[in-house]
This record gives C-alpha cells, sequence and structure tokens, in this order.
C-alpha cells in the first residue's frame, strides 16, 4: 500500500502533555476523536475530490480549525484504496474513504453503501456564459481590487484566497485562481452548502410536494405533546426552531459532534430537546438544515443515489453546474449544511440563478416566483433570510456592509472561511470569493471594497 504520510511534530508528545495537563485526559479523549474526523474528512475529500495536496490542506485548512490539537495528530493518506487514516498518541482515531460520485465520509458504525455511479458527465451549456479559457478583467479598477483581495498583508490575518469570479448579466467578465486551482477545480463550500439546500427545497415547493409552512414532522417526534412538532420546514431554512443544538468552534459543541461522530447525523439532530418555542430567536445551527435536508431527501426518495440524481436532472444540468459533487452521510442524507465541491463558475452559476428569481439560462422556471425575496428576507431581523445572509434588516453586520458599497438588496451564501456567492440584483452582478481565510473577517473587508469597484466599473 503506498502511503503519504502527514506528521507534525513528530506525534508532538510534548503537546500532547501540555494539552492532557490543561484538558485533563477525559476531556482530551472526547476532544481528539473529532479532532481526528475534522482532519480525516477534510484531508480526503480534498485530495480526491479537489485534487489538492494533501500536506497543504492540512497545513491550510486544518491546522487554523484545530490548533495545538493538529499537532497530535498524524495522518495517513492511501491513494490505492482512497483512504485517510488519522491516528493519535495511542490509537487510529479516525477514517474517511472516497467514493467515487459521492466524495468522502467519514467511515462510522452502521454506514449504508453507496452504489457505483453510472452516469455520464453534465455537459456545458452552450449559454455563452463562459469560454473555455480565463477570463482577465478589462477594467483596472477592478483588477487593481482583485489583487488586493489575493494579496496577503505583514501583521494582517492570512486569506488564503483561491479563487475570484466575476459574473456580469450572465457572463464570466473576470476571474483568477491561486496556484493550483483552475477554472474546473472543486472547491469546498462549507456553509455555501445551505445555499443549494434551499434550491432543493425551492424546487420541491415549485412542484408541488412540500410547503414552506408545513411541519418537519419527524419519526422521532411521534409524541402528541412533544413540543419540537409545530417546528416547520421554513423555521429551519432561518434557524429559528428552537433546538438546543449549539453550533460553536468547539469540538465539544452538539454540532461538531454531529458532523464527525455520527453516521446518522440527522437522527442525532432530532435526538436533541427545544430550548424554547420556534420562531422566537435566530440561533444559527447547521443541525436545523440537516434535517432539512433529510426531509427534503425523504420526498425525493431513493436514499443517496435519489437525491444526488434529483439534485443532477433538476439543478445542475438546467444551469450548466457539470462540476458538482454532493457528499452524504452514513444514512444516505445529503450533508446539506456543509459539504458541497464546486469549480468557482459553477459557484457563480447557482448565484446568477438567485439573481434570475429562480429562471434557468434557457428561460425555464426552476425555483418559484418570488423565491429570491424571499430567501433574502431577513429573519427577526437578523442578518440572516433563509439559507442566504442579506442585507435586509437592522442588524449592524447588515449596515457594515451597505455603508461599504454593498447595496441593501444584496444577498451571498457564505461558508466558515472565507467562501461566498455575491449576488447583486440592481448591478446584475455575481461574485464568487472562495479561500481559507482567518477571522475575524475572513477577508470581507476586500470583498467589499471590490464589489464596489465592480459596481462602479460594469454600469
Amino acid at each position: 500500500m503506498r502511503k503519504t504520510s502527514i506528521v507534525l511534530a513528530s506525534l508532538a508528545t510534548t503537546a500532547f502533555a501540555a494539552a492532557a495537563g490543561a484538558y485533563g485526559t477525559t476531556q482530551l479523549s472526547q476532544i481528539l476523536p473529532v479532532a481526528a474526523g475534522v482532519a480525516a474528512h477534510h484531508v480526503c475529500s480534498m485530495t480526491f475530490v479537489g485534487g489538492q495536496d494533501p500536506d497543504q490542506t492540512f497545513d491550510q485548512l486544518v491546522m487554523p480549525v484545530l490548533g495545538d490539537f493538529g499537532r497530535m495528530l498524524k495522518v495517513h493518506v492511501s491513494r490505492d484504496t482512497r483512504t485517510v487514516e488519522v491516528s493519535g498518541p495511542l490509537s487510529e482515531l479516525a477514517r474517511a474513504r472516497f467514493t467515487p460520485g459521492y466524495g468522502c465520509r467519514l467511515v462510522l458504525p452502521g454506514d449504508q453503501p453507496l452504489p457505483a455511479v453510472a452516469d455520464a458527465p453534465i455537459a456545458p451549456r452552450a449559454d455563452g456564459f463562459a469560454p473555455k479559457g480565463r477570463v482577465a478583467s478589462s477594467k483596472p479598477a477592478v483588477t487593481a481590487a482583485i489583487d488586493n483581495v489575493f494579496a496577503e498583508h505583514a501583521g494582517q490575518p492570512v486569506k488564503r484566497v483561491k479563487a475570484v469570479v466575476i459574473v456580469k448579466d450572465g457572463q464570466v467578465v473576470a476571474e483568477r485562481y491561486a496556484d493550483g486551482i483552475d477554472e474546473h477545480s472543486p472547491l469546498l463550500s462549507f456553509s455555501v452548502a445551505k445555499s443549494f439546500t434551499n434550491a432543493l427545497f425551492g424546487i420541491l415547493v415549485r412542484q408541488g410536494k412540500l410547503r414552506v409552512d408545513e411541519p418537519l414532522n419527524p419519526p422521532e417526534w411521534k409524541d402528541k405533546n412533544d413540543p419540537r412538532r409545530v417546528i416547520t420546514l421554513e423555521d429551519l431554512m432561518r434557524m429559528r426552531s428552537g433546538l438546543a443544538v449549539e453550533e460553536a468552534e468547539s469540538a465539544e459543541s452538539p454540532v461538531a459532534k454531529m458532523e464527525f461522530l455520527h453516521g446518522d447525523m440527522a437522527a442525532f439532530a432530532a435526538a436533541q430537546p427545544a430550548k424554547e418555542a420556534p420562531g422566537r430567536s435566530f440561533e444559527y445551527t447547521s443541525a436545523d438544515t440537516v434535517l432539512l435536508a433529510r426531509k427534503l431527501g425523504s420526498v425525493v426518495g431513493g436514499g443517496a443515489p435519489g437525491m444526488r440524481e434529483f439534485a443532477r436532472r433538476e439543478l445542475f444540468a438546467p444551469l450548466g453546474m457539470g462540476d458538482v459533487t454532493m457528499e452524504f452521510d452514513g444514512a444516505g442524507t445529503f450533508i446539506g449544511s456543509t459539504y458541497v465541491y464546486a469549480s468557482a463558475r459553477d459557484y457563480a452559476r447557482l448565484g446568477w440563478l438567485y439573481l434570475r428569481d429562480g429562471i434557468a439560462p434557457d428561460g425555464k422556471r426552476v425555483l418559484p416566483e418570488g423565491w429570491m425575496d424571499w430567501s433574502r428576507r431577513s429573519t427577526l431581523n437578523s442578518p440572516y433570510g433563509a439559507g442566504f445572509w442579506t442585507n435586509d434588516g437592522r442588524s449592524e453586520e447588515a449596515k457594515w456592509r451597505i455603508d461599504s458599497g454593498y447595496p441593501k438588496e444584496g444577498f451571498y451564501a457564505s461558508g466558515t472561511m472565507g467562501q461566498r456567492i455575491y449576488v447583486i440584483p440592481s448591478a446584475h452582478l455575481v461574485i464568487t470569493r472562495f479561500g481559507y481565510s482567518a477571522p475575524p473577517y475572513y477577508g470581507m473587508r476586500d470583498d467589499l471594497a471590490l464589489i464596489k469597484a465592480a459596481i462602479e466599473a460594469y454600469r
């Protein structure tokens, strides 16, 4: 078996000892399996889906998330078996496996098999969206703004921008990529996936198979007195479910455990109690989206293959999105909160669909009429709509973006490390920007300057 080995600090015995003293052996035994799951999954996906170097992925994508815990891990990449194994100071902690057509998933008890993929690639649409070659901007101000988006500055948080694509009136007018990335490179979505879930939800609403106001009604909530039974699909899409499923940058948070320790993520989410009635407050949690994704899958039918084919037929093919991979958990549920892989151009095609209120390039309706406005409408005056962040409402975050030149009607899909699809309807612009950027702004200040420059340059 041919393996690539990533070893940081030679298993970092001293780091382990320090962490054990700080956290205690019991607490550390709970944290390390989650940390190993992060490493195994991300390295697997970006190696076998994204085609990226595993060492660079560990350094740029995993270590910023895990910090000191990452130095306790040893990662083995087997290209023969297309698996990634992660061990800790004493034993193997996590394993991820790549399946063609389905990406990577952690190997966990009870995983359902994923059948082989036999479908043909989606052919590019002859819609003039983009040429085969890379498009350079013809606007000096836009070129300078893109330069600034990619530029790293001493003493400032890293941005590690991988791709920027600007679309005006349905055509790519400017793009740039980091070394090792091109027009077809699959890029990790993180929470941009929630906007894909929004689209799949919208398609089923347009088809009359779901309503936004209907209760979720999962099998776990059978008791007629269960307060969770009133949670609707819109509550889940808008992150106002009231469920006690905190999402925090901690290995001990419920969402971290859901994503990296449980093969059936939706079952874990459904088992969590309600802390308040739905609709009272906005609280961002990927558990809400996973529950909604399972509902969508049950309506579509056919498990992971059925959902995959539905997305290809109803969303990707009409838009000409040929480089998309969706990942599924061990129960066959689309991980619609976090894991989609697509090129920067294909992400821009999704943004263009929303800018056109759900109309595909060939003029056919994909999403219900008015779905764009429904999606960007602020939830309880938070900066979040339904699967998208929004400038609507009275949040301080929205005010900052508007003051920086991003119009009020603008909205965007967003992932945790600076993965974004910006939609600016009044300017007929879509801008995708993907990177592995650091807090507190994840490069957004420079993004906003690019948005402002593009609006002015492409009037």
